[in-house]
C-alpha cells in the first residue's frame, strides 16, 4: 500500500468515526442549531465524493459539500503527537494525531 492510499485509509477511520484524532467544529458550526450540526457530522462521515480537483494527493483529506443551505468544508490536519509540529510521517499513526476541522465555507 502506497503513503498516500495508507493516509487516505487513516483519514476514512477517523473521519467516519470521530476515533483516532481530535474533531473541531468552527464557531461558525457551533452557532448552527444542535439539529443542524447533527447532520452535517453525519454528512461529513458519509462523504464519499472524492475526485481529482478536491483530492489531488488521493488523501481523503478535505471535502466540500451542502448542508441545509451551508455550504461545508471539512478538512484533516496532521500534527506531531502533542500537537505542536507537522507531522513527521501522516502514514504513520504512531506519530500522527489528526486533526478534522468542520467549518462553513465563509469561515476559510
Amino acid at each position: 500500500m502506497s503513503d498516500s492510499q495508507t493516509i487516505a485509509a487513516l483519514n476514512d477511520a477517523f473521519r467516519t468515526t470521530f476515533n483516532g484524532g481530535t474533531l473541531v467544529l468552527t464557531a461558525g458550526i457551533q452557532a448552527l442549531e444542535q439539529e443542524d450540526q447533527v447532520g452535517i457530522l453525519y454528512a461529513v462521515c458519509k462523504f464519499n465524493t472524492f475526485t481529482p480537483d478536491n483530492d489531488p494527493h488521493q488523501e481523503h483529506d478535505f471535502g466540500s459539500l451542502t448542508y441545509n443551505g451551508h455550504r461545508i468544508f471539512w478538512k484533516i490536519d496532521y500534527y506531531d503527537p502533542e500537537l505542536k509540529y507537522h507531522s513527521e510521517n501522516a502514514a504513520d499513526p504512531n506519530v500522527t494525531q489528526r486533526v478534522l476541522t468542520v467549518m462553513l465555507a465563509s469561515e476559510y
